[in-house]
Parts: C-alpha cells; structure tokens; sequence
C-alpha cells in the first residue's frame, strides 16, 4: 500500500488531534466587514466544546464594498468582475486573517484550520427563480485555495453548495450550530439572528430533533440600510434613530407584508435579490404612498422587519412558554427589539450573550462548527434538513 502525500497526512493528523483550533468567516450581505472568530474544539457533534479565544470584524473601506455591490444580488453583471473578485476575496480575506492574527499575537502555523463563508453573489431557490428545469442555487466567491496559500492554512469553504446538492436550499446553515450552543432540555428557545436577511432556530424543550425548524423569515437589515445609503447617506440606522423619528404608515406595511413569501411554509430561504430597493418601490407604488417622508420611511421598514418576526412567531408557536435569544446586527436595533417585546409580551427576549456567545460573532463561530465537523464529524439528521458534512477542502500547498 503507497503512503499517503504530505497534504492526506496533514489532514488525518489535524482530524485526529483531539484538540484543535479553527478560525471561523462570515462576510454577510450587509458588507460591514470580515468577523473573524479564533475558536478552540474539541470533540464533534453533539460532544463539541468550544471557546472562542479571540473575535474581530474588520472594516470593508467603501471602495471594496462598492466593488462588491456591482455583482451582488443582480440578475445580469459583468462576468469578469464575478471572476476577478472570486481570487480577489479570497486572498483578501487571507491578509486579513494574517492582521488579526499578528494582533492576537498568534502564529498561523498554531492554527488547524480556517472555515469561510465566502461574499454571497447570489442567492436563487427555486420558488424565486421559477426557471423550469432549475433546481435550488446559491454562489459565494472568495476562492478557498487563495485563502489557503495566502495564510498557509488549510482551509474548508463553498459550506452551502453540499447543502443543496442533497436537497436543501443552502441556508439557512445556522441549524447545525444553532443546536449544539442553544439547545436546553426542558426550555423552548429561539435563536433568532437579525442580519441582512432574519432566519431563526426553533428549539424545542423535549429535544426532538424532528420538531427543530430553522428557516429565513424575510428582510433583516437589507431594506433599512438600503433606505439609509439611498436617503441618508448613511451605512445604516444608528440606533435606530431614523426610525424612532418617525412613524410607521399602515399602507406601505401592509403592502410591504403582502408577497407569497410569507405565506410559504417553512423552511425556506430568501435574499436581496426579492428584498431590495425594486420591493420598497413596488409597495410604494400598490400603497400609493410614494410621497412619505424619508424617516416614516425607514420608521416603516424597521416595522416590517420586526413585523415579519413576530408574525411567525406567533402563528408557529406558543408565546407563552418561548425564550427568543437575538444575534446579529439588528439585535442592536433597539426599534426592532422594542417592537418585538410590545408584540410578545409574554416572550422573554434576550440577546446570545446570555448563552455565552458573542451575539457579534455568532455566525463566524457557527462556521467555525461546521468547519470541525467537516474535519472529525459525522453527518446529522435534525428537523427536514439534510443530513450532510458540508464545505470543501483546500490545502495551502
């Protein structure tokens, strides 16, 4: 029997060690930054212990975040802009995992692995694309073998494609995560994470995995920020004084809250490409409401994000008996957490901190999970979703 190469050998021997430690990405559809969480495994599956040793997110500049919005949720854009950002992202986000690692003062050779999302491009489930002979697609860019050579890391990404090759729709990926940190014999929990897009985990008290539901619920912060880089000038609502500067019109809500999407059963996933710009003035237009003024405006659509939550909520679940634990960066929208606590009064609503997770780095450290697991785990049933090991594997030599 030959030997294995240098690079199998490596793998095994990472896969092996009964401690390792992995750094997690998560670049969302906001474009704020790069999060980037240092964490230490051991174990897999419902065995893992983790600690985050180290969390940062670093700032995009306005020109790359420009350089992205040019191909980001747009049915036709430049193909030589989508294949120079893929090598791009990918070696940008190794300079940037470099930079927090000489600030942690930690080498790159004392880190097993790094798990990335990716910059999602596009997000096309089949009930949005309606293209006959089409099944469910998703696109990141950010090419993992340039991560890898830029840090010498080995390194795992492309997470959701494995996700839908065995029948999903490659998100929400949280699912996974979400039931080793949240999960709690004897107390119904919501992981509720409020980035561009809101998606939630629902927990049940008995642990039955059957009866685990993790699904997108529509607009997180996508339609708020929009409105504020297109009215204000602004990256996004600071907290959330636009909002609280105006009032919500009934009209533009109630026009916002009618699309099929609400009313298609769970799980289900969603993006920009639906909730956009092109939405608002469309609701606009069918409310005749085009001439309010820019903070009802966003007074309305930080509404209709919270409004879309507490809809779901109560039409799946019993109010009364819920903890709802909020990540991401509209758990700081104190508008939509207000809005949330007056429309479930009976609900107890914290932020993941409470848990001892970062509510900030939550995301990166889920894909930090999943980068474990695709190292020493071993593919789980929960709830509809597939049971699968996601994300591909890139060596850095």
């Amino acid at each position: 029997m030959s030997a294995l190469n240098t690079n199998l050998e490596n793998l095994l021997n990472i896969a092996q060690k009964k401690e390792k430690m992995g750094i997690g990405l998560m670049s969302g559809t906001s474009l704020d930054g790069l999060d980037i969480a240092l964490c230490r495994f051991t174990g897999s599956g419902l065995q893992t212990k983790f600690s985050l040793i180290n969390f940062i997110t670093i700032p995009y500049i306005d020109a790359f975040k420009k350089e992205v919005q040019q191909v980001f949720a747009h049915k036709e854009t430049s193909l030589e802009k989508v294949c120079l950002l893929n090598e791009y992202i990918g070696s940008f986000h190794g300079e940037l995992i470099l930079q927090a690692l000489e600030e942690w003062n930690i080498k790159a050779a004392e880190v097993d692995f790094i798990a990335s999302h990716g910059q999602t491009i596009y997000h096309a489930p089949r009930r949005l694309h309606k293209q006959e002979g089409y099944l469910n697609a998703t696109l990141q860019i950010g090419d993992g073998d340039h991560l890898a050579v830029k840090t010498g890391i080995l390194t795992i990404s492309d997470f959701r494609q494995k996700h839908i090759a065995a029948g999903g729709e490659g998100a929400p990926l949280a699912l996974y995560g979400d039931v080793l940190l949240g999960s709690k014999p004897g107390e119904n929990r919501i992981l509720l994470n409020i980035g561009g897009i809101a998606n939630l985990t629902w927990l049940p008290a008995d642990g039955n995995y059957a009866g685990i539901v993790c699904t997108d619920l529509g607009a997180g912060n996508t339609l708020i920020d929009a409105a504020c880089r297109k009215y204000f000038n602004k990256a996004y609502d600071e907290d959330s004084k636009i909002a609280f500067s105006g009032s919500v019109n009934n009209e533009l809500l109630n026009a916002l809250l009618h699309h099929p999407f609400f009313d298609e059963p769970a799980p289900k996933t969603t993006g920009p490409e639906l909730f956009n710009l092109a939405y608002v003035e469309d609701a606009l237009r069918k409310s005749n409401t085009s001439a309010i003024g820019n903070e009802d405006l966003i007074c309305t659509l930080s509404a209709f994000t919270a409004q879309t939550i507490t809809d779901f909520v109560s039409q799946h679940f019993k109010a009364d008996d819920i903890q709802i634990f909020t990540s991401g960066g509209g758990a700081k929208n104190s508008y939509i957490i207000d809005h949330l606590k007056k429309a479930l009064p009976q609900v107890i609503i914290k932020d993941t901190g409470e848990l001892g997770i970062d509510p900030d780095a939550k995301e990166a450290i889920l894909f930090a999970l999943l980068g474990n697991e695709a190292l020493c785990g071993e593919p789980m049933a929960i709830g509809n979703n597939p049971a699968v090991l996601m994300g591909k594997i890139s060596f850095p030599l």
